[in-house]
C-alpha cells in the first residue's frame, strides 16, 4: 500500500504552446460536438413527428434534467483541476484518489436524484408553468432519464480524471461511445419504433449506461497496475472537506448557469408554444458555438491547472494568452458559419414552417452567442483549472443579478428578441468580470 509521503515525484516537464493546446482542444472540441449534435438529433426525430408540444416537452425536460445535474457538474470540473495539479506535481497516487471521491460521492447523488424522480418532475412541472401536453411530455423524458443517474454521474467523475491528465483521445472515445450510442437509439426507437419522446429518453440512457461501464473497465485495468491506496488516504478529511467547499463554490456556479437558461426557456413559454418550440431550435445553435468553444476551454482547465501545480507562473500565463486567442479565432469562425447555413439547418431539424419561420426570425442573435459567450468559457476553463472557486461563484452571481435585471426590463420592450438580448449581457458580463479579477489572483497564486 502506498502512504501520503511515498505519493509525490518530482513535478515532470512540459510546455505550453499551440501544439499542445490543439492536442487537447481539437479532441475534445469533437467530443463535445457530439453532445449538440445529439441534441439536433433528437429535436429531429420529434421534430418529423410535427407536435410542436412534443418539440416543447423535449426542449422543456432537457432543461430540467440539466438544471438538476448542474448541481452535479463538480464531479467533472472540480475532479479536472485538482487532477491536473497534482499531475503538475507529480502526485500520481492523488491524482487516483481524487477520482475514487469524486466516484464515490458521484453514486450517492445519483441514487438521491433516482429516489427523488416524483419530486423532480413535478417541480420541473411547475417551474416551466408551460401548457399541459408539454408538461406530460416533459415528465415522462425526465423520469426515464433519471433511471441511469448514479451511472450518468460516474461519467462526470471518469471525464474529469481523464481530462485532468489531458488524456484527450480517451475521452473522446468514451464520448462518441456515449453520444453515438445515443443518437442510434434515439433514432430507431424514437422515430422507426414510435416511441417518440420515450424512445428519445431510452436511448440517452443506454448511452449512459454502456460509457460508463466501458470508462470503469479502462480505469480499472489502469489502477489495478498501480500502488494500492491506503483508506486513510482516500478518507483523510481535511482534503475531504477542502474538496467539499470547491465542489460547494461550483456547484452554485453551475446551477445558477443552468438557472439562467431555464428562465430564458421559461419566459420563451410565457410567449406561447410556437416562441418556446423556436428558441428550443435554437438553443441548440448556442449548445453548438459553446461545445466549440469548450475545446479550448477544457485546454485552459488542463494547462492552467497543471501550472499551478508545478509552479509555473510563466507557462500558466502562456496559458491563458493561447487558449483565449484559439478561442477568440474559433467564436469567429462559428459565428459565421451559422449566419450563412443556419436556417438550412432550421429547415432540416423542424418540418413545422411556422416554428422553421419563427427560428430564422431570431438567428443571429443566437449565431452571435459564440463571440459574446468565447471570454466566459475561456476564464471558467482557467479558473477551474486553478480552483479559483471563490472568486467563480462571486462573478457567476454577480452576472446573474445583471442578467435578471435584463431579462425583465428588455422583453417588455423587444418581446423574444429582448430574450435573447438577455442572455448577450450576461455572457458578456460574465467574462468580463472574471477577466477583470484574474490579474490580481494571478499575483497571489505565484507570489
Amino acid at each position: 500500500m502506498i502512504a501520503p509521503s511515498e505519493t509525490l515525484a518530482a513535478p515532470p516537464a512540459f510546455a505550453v504552446n499551440s501544439r499542445v493546446v490543439l492536442s487537447i482542444a481539437l479532441p475534445m472540441m469533437l467530443a463535445y460536438l457530439t453532445t449538440p449534435l445529439l441534441g439536433l438529433v433528437d429535436t429531429a426525430v420529434i421534430g418529423q413527428l410535427g407536435d410542436a408540444a412534443a418539440l416543447g416537452g423535449l426542449a422543456a425536460g432537457a432543461i430540467v434534467f440539466d438544471l438538476v445535474f448542474a448541481t452535479f457538474n463538480f464531479l467533472r470540473s472540480g475532479t479536472t483541476g485538482l487532477v491536473a495539479q497534482a499531475f503538475g506535481r507529480g502526485d500520481a497516487a492523488q491524482q487516483q484518489v481524487h477520482f475514487w471521491r469524486a466516484l464515490i460521492l458521484a453514486v450517492a447523488g445519483g441514487l438521491a436524484l433516482f429516489a427523488a424522480t416524483p419530486l423532480i418532475v413535478a417541480a420541473g412541472g411547475w417551474f416551466m408553468a408551460a401548457e399541459q401536453s408539454v408538461t406530460t411530455a416533459m415528465g415522462l423524458y425526465v423520469a426515464i432519464r433519471l433511471v441511469a443517474a448514479p451511472l450518468a454521474l460516474a461519467n462526470y467523475a471518469i471525464l474529469g480524471y481523464l481530462l485532468g491528465r489531458g488524456e484527450a483521445g480517451l475521452s473522446l472515445l468514451l464520448q462518441l461511445v456515449l453520444n453515438g450510442l445515443n443518437i442510434a437509439l434515439s433514432i430507431w426507437l424514437g422515430l422507426w419504433l414510435g416511441w417518440g419522446i420515450a424512445g428519445v429518453a431510452w436511448g440517452t440512457v443506454a448511452g449512459e449506461t454502456v460509457a460508463a461501464l466501458l470508462g470503469m473497465a479502462i480505469l480499472m485495468r489502469r489502477f489495478r497496475d498501480a500502488p494500492r491506496l491506503t483508506g486513510r488516504l482516500v478518507f483523510d478529511l481535511a482534503p475531504i472537506r477542502r474538496m467539499l467547499a470547491l465542489n460547494l463554490d461550483i456547484m452554485i456556479r453551475s446551477f445558477v448557469l443552468l438557472g439562467a437558461f431555464a428562465l430564458l426557456a421559461r419566459q420563451g413559454a410565457q410567449l406561447g408554444t410556437l416562441t418556446l418550440a423556436a428558441n428550443a431550435v435554437l438553443m441548440n445553435f448556442f449548445l453548438v458555438a459553446g461545445y466549440f468553444l469548450d475545446g479550448f476551454a477544457t485546454a485552459a482547465e488542463q494547462l492552467a491547472g497543471r501550472a499551478i501545480g508545478a509552479r509555473r507562473g510563466d507557462l500558466f500565463r502562456q496559458a491563458v494568452r493561447l487558449t483565449s486567442a484559439w478561442g477568440f479565432a474559433t467564436a469567429l469562425a462559428v459565428a459565421a458559419l451559422m449566419l450563412v447555413f443556419g436556417e438550412a439547418l432550421v429547415g432540416v431539424v423542424t418540418t413545422a414552417p411556422d416554428v422553421r419561420a419563427a427560428a430564422a426570425n431570431y438567428l443571429p442573435w443566437a449565431a452571435f452567442t459564440a463571440v459574446s459567450g468565447v471570454l466566459a468559457f475561456q476564464m471558467d476553463g482557467v479558473y477551474i483549472g486553478a480552483t479559483w472557486s471563490r472568486e467563480m461563484r462571486n462573478m457567476m452571481l454577480l452576472s446573474f443579478a445583471v442578467y435578471v435585471a435584463a431579462l425583465l426590463a428588455l422583453p417588455q420592450f423587444l418581446g423574444n428578441h429582448g430574450l435573447w438580448a438577455a442572455l448577450h449581457v450576461f455572457l458578456i458580463v460574465r467574462g468580463l468580470s472574471l477577466l477583470a479579477a484574474l490579474p490580481r489572483r494571478t499575483r497571489s497564486a505565484f507570489a
